[in-house]
């Protein structure tokens, strides 16, 4: 998630000593105070958006803190207002919470607890401030990139040769993982090209069968083979104008590569069962989870039908390879459920946030939007990416997080500092290269975070 705003305290007190000595321990625990003597003083540096949090005291000269509470939940439902009550005003604190208040503090109170409601308070304000800058990011986003989400500099490289690809006729080959979005791209080369007014036609090759694969592709006629009651106009014509979409290419069988080669040399196939040659005219993007070289090396691919499709190629990076668009997919995604559940959008913790950080995401972004779903539905507690289908079952290899700040900020360092250990097969120069970082910093990282750097090796 992008930088956190610095929050401050906006101090409403009338009583002198009592606003010196709270902005005195507010100060001491680090954070940044305002004070003031009533509501009239404060209110011109209180509005929608402020980085800030508001402690009022109840009693005040001219308008109390109660008075003052529905104004400021007018300006900004989400700011946290906590009201400082004297002994015998308890329910009178309890009401305006019901009303929106965020937390109430009997006097005389600790500094600890005072400390503590706090920097929850704060918390909470950086979350809501991030995620509106993350969904005014989202509306403002167009075409391509409002498609295609992440600040990454992963992404920005895969948008870029979307976006050079898409005014070309090419045949294009994208690599990923499971869930890593390979049809999305497809459909973006075909909907910011000139044959976006075409069909889009996409075709699962996993566990076609040789006959019903070359029917699929090709079409066959009346009569052909056994059940073949009538013409069927296969997936090349019914594309043509447009683009062809073959997905899970890897599993398709070789006797139907055979015929998928010449058909993309000669830009002609042949229905089953018929002579007559139809020429056809589309893009065909193929899709694969696995390397067509490496597997055409072991002839497990055709290796002309390989060369033949790699023309250009897209590579879509898995998600753990990008943790820093996770927030702002994850906003998308929940944004998304809650249109379509029709329930509000809720906040991440902190907690939450540090969870998702960490999480490896084997499912990929796939899986992120399935999550998102059942956040959006209440179905998850605290820890998202443990929790599955509410039964609340651990994921296997994701170790429980901290919930103090700096834990989960170190737990994060350590999971991307290992994750890139792992890439780099325990090559720490290469690893520091990659992470942005001196090699120096990332040995004292190492031996800071206790990483054994030889598991990787």
């Amino acid at each position: 998630m992008s930088e956190a705003p610095a929050i401050r305290v906006m101090l409403v007190e009338d009583d002198e000593d009592v606003r010196v000595s709270t902005t005195q321990v507010l100060t001491l625990a680090g954070f940044e105070v305002e004070s003031f003597p009533s509501v009239e003083r404060a209110r011109a540096h209180i509005g929608f958006g402020v980085p800030a949090i508001v402690i009022s005291d109840v009693r005040l000269p001219g308008m109390s803190g109660t008075e003052w509470l529905p104004e400021l939940k007018q300006a900004d439902p989400e700011l946290p207002v906590i009201l400082v009550t004297g002994h015998g005003h308890i329910a009178m604190a309890v009401q305006a919470m019901r009303e929106g208040a965020y937390d109430f503090i009997e006097k005389p109170f600790s500094s600890e607890r005072l400390v503590a409601i706090v920097r929850h308070a704060i918390e909470r304000r950086q979350l809501t401030l991030q995620v509106r800058a993350l969904r005014d990011a989202l509306e403002n986003w167009q075409g391509i990139q409002s498609v295609l989400i992440g600040r990454s500099a992963q992404m920005q490289q895969v948008r870029q040769t979307v976006k050079t690809l898409a005014e070309t006729s090419a045949d294009v080959l994208v690599y990923g993982e499971t869930g890593t979005g390979k049809e999305l791209v497809a459909r973006c080369l075909h909907e910011h090209s000139a044959r976006r007014r075409q069909h889009f036609v996409p075709l699962n090759c996993g566990g076609l069968p040789e006959a019903l694969a070359e029917s699929e592709l090709f079409g066959h006629e009346a009569g052909a083979f056994t059940g073949a009651n009538r013409a069927r106009v296969g997936k090349f014509e019914y594309a043509s104008g447009g683009t062809l979409f073959l997905d899970e290419i890897e599993s398709m069988p070789m006797a139907v590569q055979i015929k998928l080669l010449r058909a993309l040399q000669e830009r002609s196939i042949e229905r089953i069962g018929s002579n007559k040659t139809i020429p056809f005219d589309c893009r065909v993007v193929a899709a694969s989870k696995d390397d067509l070289k490496e597997m055409s090396d072991r002839q497990k691919f055709r290796a002309d039908l390989y060369y033949r499709l790699g023309v250009a190629f897209i590579e879509l990076p898995p998600l753990r390879e990008r943790r820093e668009d996770i927030p702002l997919l994850f906003e998308h995604f929940t944004l998304e459920a809650a249109r379509r559940y029709e329930r509000p959008a809720p906040l991440l913790s902190h907690a939450q946030l540090a969870d998702l950080m960490a999480y490896a995401w084997p499912g990929n972004v796939r899986e992120l939007r399935n999550v998102a779903d059942r956040f959006v539905l209440g179905l998850l507690g605290e820890r998202l990416t443990l929790a599955r289908g509410g039964g609340g079952s651990s994921a296997e290899g994701v170790p429980a997080l901290p919930r103090g700040l700096p834990q989960q900020v170190e737990s994060f360092e350590r999971a991307v500092i290992v994750e890139e250990l792992r890439r780099q097969r325990g090559d720490q120069p290469a690893t520091a290269a990659a992470l942005g970082i001196a090699r120096q910093t990332l040995h004292d990282k190492v031996r800071k975070l206790g990483v054994a750097v030889d598991e990787f090796k």
